[in-house]
């Protein structure tokens, strides 16, 4: 099987793609299909522009354009005349499925100067992209399920339920989903995995700590959301001791920018615990919590008892609200959602909670002069 060829895009199309998704209004599979671009590139490309957003606010002088070589120019007029020509028959987009729709097989001028002139790679010409299939969603939201019910249960043997289900799937695709997903399996394994060279992992502050009010101890975590066509992601930020949803954001990419944009509503609590995702031993994350005074606990890798309350609320989320939805879109999806979690804050009893829902809980407990 040949490899797909190496195509250069330009920095306009790169930020026009990254503003698309930054709005978050469709998802990345969608993104994907509309500009002929994988979903990764696309997350590398949004990643970018919100790390660099800031830069388009520093000081600094414009530079200079380079000087136009005048005897190259007039070497080149014959050649530009009969690429002045092509160039009538289509427009000249910055988007390479746009360019890619200006090449005109039957013009006189080769394909390989086409290609050339519109910046793509020749073997891009041929090239046909390959959306997520709707048997790679449908496996993907019945592993989604599986992993609720079996959060220990890894690729081989979520491959072999699968099967018991009929569907014909191997153990490597059932892991390249599941990596897609961001899930895998729940367990305490030796401790082998190298960690990202860049980050620090902390050690987990929760156990044996009594957990007696609000705002002690926030958790924070990621999830996969199935969608109709596609998947988005959902993060929130919960209240240990109450169980009440502070916060939640909705995204097409799983990045550390809208985990940070969940945190930034709400003042400090003193311990902040997370699993160790790279969204969460990132410096742009910790640095934040440290610059608020917050001390940093991070679950034990794979084991899901140490954010045991956050995996609760997943669970919830899905069968209640997820699993009975076929989202449309990223803003009915969002929509949807919200009211479900306003539902479970204030109108749903908990039964650990004396009956009552998060919120009634989370008010009655916090100190008096904050309370009001």
């Amino acid at each position: 099987m040949s490899r797909r060829p190496r195509r250069n895009h330009q920095p306009a199309f790169k930020a026009k793609v990254a503003l698309e998704a930054a709005k978050e209004e469709m998802t990345a599979v969608e993104l994907s299909q509309k500009y002929d671009v994988s979903p990764s590139q696309i997350t590398d490309w949004k990643r970018r522009l919100l790390d660099r957003a800031a830069d388009v606010f520093e000081k600094g002088s414009k530079p200079e354009d380079p000087p136009v070589d005048v005897k190259t120019l007039h070497a080149k007029i014959g050649q530009l005349t009969l690429e002045n020509d092509f160039f009538r028959g289509g427009a000249h987009q910055s988007g390479f499925a746009e360019r890619k729709k200006v090449i005109n097989r039957d013009h006189k001028l080769s394909l390989s100067r086409q290609a050339k002139i519109l910046r793509l790679s020749r073997g891009s010409l041929y090239y046909q992209p390959r959306p997520t299939s709707e048997r790679d969603l449908r496996l993907m939201r019945k592993i989604d399920k599986l992993h609720l019910g079996m959060p220990f249960a890894g690729a081989r043997l979520l491959r072999d339920t699968l099967r018991l289900d009929g569907e014909n799937v191997g153990r490597k695709h059932v892991s390249t989903l599941m990596k897609k997903m961001g899930v895998e399996a729940l367990y305490r394994k030796p401790n082998t995995s190298k960690k990202h060279p860049g980050h620090k992992i902390y050690p987990y502050l929760l156990r044996h700590l009594e957990v007696n009010r609000p705002n002690q101890v926030w958790a924070m975590d990621i999830t996969y959301i199935p969608m109709a066509k596609g998947f988005v992601y959902l993060t929130a930020v919960v209240d240990w001791y109450s169980r009440k949803v502070l916060s939640w954001r909705l995204s097409n990419t799983m990045d550390t920018s809208f985990c940070l944009e969940a945190l930034s509503r709400y003042d400090a609590p003193e311990i902040f615990n997370t699993d160790q995702g790279s969204q969460f031993t990132s410096d742009a994350f910790t640095n934040k919590l440290k610059d608020n005074n917050i001390r940093i606990s991070m679950d034990g890798k794979g084991s899901w008892r140490d954010n045991v309350f956050v995996e609760r609320l997943w669970r919830t989320i899905k069968y209640e609200e997820v699993y009975l939805k076929a989202y449309d879109s990223v803003r009915e999806a969002r929509a949807s959602i919200g009211k479900y979690i306003d539902l479970y804050n204030q109108r749903r009893p908990h039964s650990s909670l004396d009956r009552v829902p998060p919120d009634t809980f989370y008010y009655n407990h916090l100190p008096q002069q904050l309370a009001a």
